[in-house]
């Protein structure tokens, strides 16, 4: 080989670099959820509302007092609207869960623990019968008086908080055994009965009791012993509150006001 030959060097290489083009697409956001939630919120309500409309008043009444009571304080009488006494109707069905509840309640308290023979309740024709039973000593009001005891008056209010719950009107009963009263002939039994009877509905209404939730204020003295054949028998001293029907309670003061609006009959 020839040594005058020209040697050339290897061409370079070339390197080409492809550089992609980044192309940023915007996101959505969570707005659009919010709104989403708002607007299927606001057709809930609207289908609710329009339920309503076409509801019963007692639908209505048990839904709002869900919302006067979401704790649940009245499931026992039917959803009631604490504080207001509306609520749906405690009828002769629902009565004995009142008992039921108020026995429940009576035993929770230690302090009434020797008073479970001295409470009665019974479930009669004209309602709830919750009755005080005296004993010789005296056990819910002074013995001849008609001040309560310490242990009365405690009752009496817790009673009292648990009645101002319901919708239901009160009776309060005063009672006294045969025995003469020995105060003077201007106070007798007549007139301890209903002072008992009074103090009673005083106290439940310092206590949770309603105005005008008790509607009626009785005293019977002897007239309506406990036990007939034993008038002389100190259970026949007792207060006797009774929690009315609520239907029984409304349909008689339709009729009174029925009867108040009637033209008065002229007798020629």
């Amino acid at each position: 080989m020839p040594e005058d030959i020209i040697k050339f060097d290897p061409p370079p290489t070339v390197v080409f670099r492809i550089k992609k083009k980044k192309v940023y697409v915007a996101r959505h956001g969570g707005a659009w959820k919010v709104a989403y939630a708002d607007f299927v919120t606001a057709l809930m309500a609207l289908f609710i509302v329009m339920w309503l409309l076409n509801a019963s008043q007692e639908v209505r009444k048990a839904i709002g007092g869900y919302f006067q009571d979401p704790t649940g304080v009245g499931r026992h009488v039917g959803s009631a609207m604490a504080g207001t006494g509306e609520a749906l109707s405690l009828g002769k069905d629902d009565m004995p869960k009142l008992k039921e509840r108020l026995s429940t309640a009576i035993k929770a308290a230690p302090e009434f623990n020797e008073l479970k023979n001295q409470v009665e309740m019974i479930v009669t024709g004209e309602g709830l019968r919750i009755e005080l039973l005296e004993t010789d000593k005296g056990v819910f009001f002074e013995s001849g008086r008609p001040q309560p005891t310490e242990m009365g008056r405690g009752l009496v209010e817790m009673l009292a908080g648990e009645l101002g719950k319901l919708p239901n009107r009160l009776l309060v009963e005063g009672h006294t055994d045969a025995r003469p009263f020995s105060v003077g002939q201007e106070y007798g039994n007549w007139e301890l009965s209903a002072d008992r009877a009074n103090a009673a509905r005083r106290l439940m209404e310092e206590n949770g009791v309603r105005p005008g939730q008790v509607e009626e204020v009785r005293g019977f003295a002897d007239r309506n012993p406990r036990r007939p054949k034993e008038p002389d028998d100190p259970s026949n001293r007792r207060v006797s509150v009774i929690v009315r029907y609520q239907v029984a309670a409304d349909s008689e003061n339709k009729a009174h006001a029925a009867n108040a609006v009637q033209k008065p009959t002229t007798v020629e």
